[in-house]
């Protein structure tokens, strides 16, 4: 089975970061019980000294290789991935997206109903390329912002309830889309360190909703156990 984490700054972590894409892997590799891959295009942590996505310090050097590709980019979102996922899918030979995406949008580059199109196109071109892809899809984490800003959070609540919208409009069994849920225990000053981008606990709790959902609908892997 081949995964792909697909994202934006949160997803594709700065250099010295873990990721929760690494808490993800840690998570297969112990409980998933056969041969899996990580797939993707990319490979590489954004540098922000270069400001450009050109970093392999991870902040554990024993992170495989094959275990690091991604489809993530600092500063990209929905409107960015929609037309990179198709290729990104058919090269890969995909069978399960992971993905994190909106906060970027919403908070540059277009309004909630526009974000969700962009999700509805993001999906069509997935199954395109591949017409038996599984997704799941992680809501937006309201950040710092959305505690100042009111029209920004409630374009957050808006988008989410329209990426909602879609899932249920979209899912189908043969190509089934699911809804991660927001982590519960999510707290923006403990879980990040920046009040956007997850920190060590940050990554376990957003790697923990995804293995929730392969877990409890698709029975992939098991429970999650951060490990030590």
């Amino acid at each position: 089975m081949r995964f792909m984490f697909v994202g934006d700054s949160m997803t594709i972590g700065r250099a010295g970061d873990y990721t929760w894409r690494y808490r993800m892997w840690q998570h297969l590799d112990a409980a998933f019980g056969g041969p899996f891959q990580i797939v993707g295009p990319r490979c590489e942590l954004y540098d922000t000294a270069a400001d450009a996505p050109s970093s392999h310090a991870y902040a554990d050097p024993a992170f495989p290789e094959q275990a690091r590709r991604h489809l993530a980019g600092w500063g990209e979102g929905w409107q960015h991935m929609a037309p990179l996922i198709g290729p990104a899918v058919a090269a890969a030979e995909a069978d399960v997206l992971l993905v994190s995406l909106g906060l970027i949008d919403l908070g540059f580059y277009t309004a909630a109903d526009e974000t969700a199109a962009n999700a509805r196109r993001f999906i069509a071109a997935a199954r395109r390329a591949r017409p038996g892809i599984r997704m799941v899809l992680l809501p937006v984490i309201p950040n710092v912002r959305a505690e100042s800003d009111a029209p920004f959070a409630a374009q957050v609540a808006l988008f989410n309830e329209l990426l909602a919208k879609a899932v249920a409009d979209l899912s189908t069994p043969a190509s089934p889309v699911l809804l991660a849920a927001r982590p519960a225990s999510y707290e923006i000053h403990h879980d990040t360190y920046d009040g956007t981008h997850p920190n060590a606990s940050g990554e376990h709790r957003l790697a923990g909703e995804f293995a929730a959902v392969l877990h409890q609908a698709w029975g992939i892997g098991g429970p999650y156990r951060p490990a030590l």
